[in-house]
């Protein structure tokens, strides 16, 4: 099992006028305690259920550089863009950029975007969800035809670029590390099918039915499942201990996940977060 550690709130007991040098030295104790993968929100206000909007959110991408740069090993991605908040190349360019930054850690987490009352409280378009999920499907292949090097046109039913170019190229090949986020039955898995290196999925009393539905979509589309890397998110709170998320991690195991990402609620020291993972790690393996 490998741990992650995603970053889903930065209103820390430092402040935001120490926000920088927390976060840097957060993200180097995470990689230090062992943590493989962080990872962070594409959202602009707190989300709820972690916080009050008017909680301290930085911008994913911005977020991610400054991470690349105060790590060395572990692998960095949003957990997920929101498809609605960049044009597909800029995205595609973006996460190349810090790709090829990074010496190759960087990879694209994504879904089709749900948070209306930011979208509209920003200046957002929040298209139906149909129009979102074709927006989803037309992103990743623009995505994909760019990191393949095709510089052709590409013409899709909510896209059209003229030319493809994208110089330099992503240092991981075929392509950066692709996760689609989302459980949805008909069209989110059936996306990691065709197109993902790995799905993630809060972790519930659902996930099991719901690695059998990307199964079978992976039957239909002749994937090879076990190609398909099954991650999950759960959360922690202050009562949280190493020995009660490692107990979680062991049943997330059991289901046939093999990465779990883990996000803190209510914990203002991102120290006492680095404990927490780093002690279930220790007792998981």
């Amino acid at each position: 099992m490998e741990f992650g550690i995603h970053i889903a709130d930065f209103t820390w007991n430092s402040g935001p006028e120490r926000l920088g040098s927390a976060l840097a030295a957060h993200v180097r104790n995470a990689e230090a305690a062992g943590i493989q993968r962080i990872t962070v929100m594409d959202h602009f206000w707190q989300l709820p259920g972690i916080g009050p909007v008017e909680h301290d959110m930085l911008e994913a991408y911005a977020a991610l550089g400054f991470i690349a740069a105060h790590t060395e090993k572990a692998l960095l991605h949003t957990l997920v863009t929101g498809v609605i908040y960049r044009e597909p190349a800029l995205l595609a360019k973006a996460v190349t950029t810090l790709n090829v930054l990074s010496g190759g850690r960087v990879g694209l987490g994504i879904g089709a975007a749900w948070n209306e009352e930011e979208s509209q409280g920003l200046g957002f378009a929040f298209p139906p969800v149909a129009e979102r999920f074709r927006q989803l499907e037309e992103t990743i292949q623009i995505c994909l035809q760019m990191w393949s090097g095709d510089e052709g046109p590409y013409d899709g039913s909510v896209y059209r670029l003229g030319r493809t170019i994208n110089s330099p190229q992503a240092l991981t090949q075929p392509h950066p590390y692709l996760m689609i986020g989302g459980s949805g039955e008909k069209k989110t898995l059936r996306m990691v099918a065709q197109y993902a290196d790995a799905c993630n999925i809060s972790f519930s009393d659902q996930s099991a039915r719901k690695l059998d539905v990307l199964r079978g979509h992976c039957d239909a589309v002749g994937r090879d499942y076990d190609e398909i890397e099954k991650t999950a998110m759960v959360p922690i709170n202050p009562d949280s201990t190493a020995e009660t998320l490692a107990a979680t991690v062991r049943d997330i195991a059991a289901t046939g996940f093999s990465a779990t990402y883990v996000f803190a609620v209510g914990m203002p020291e991102p120290a006492a977060v680095v404990d927490v993972i780093a002690g279930a790690a220790a007792l998981v393996d």
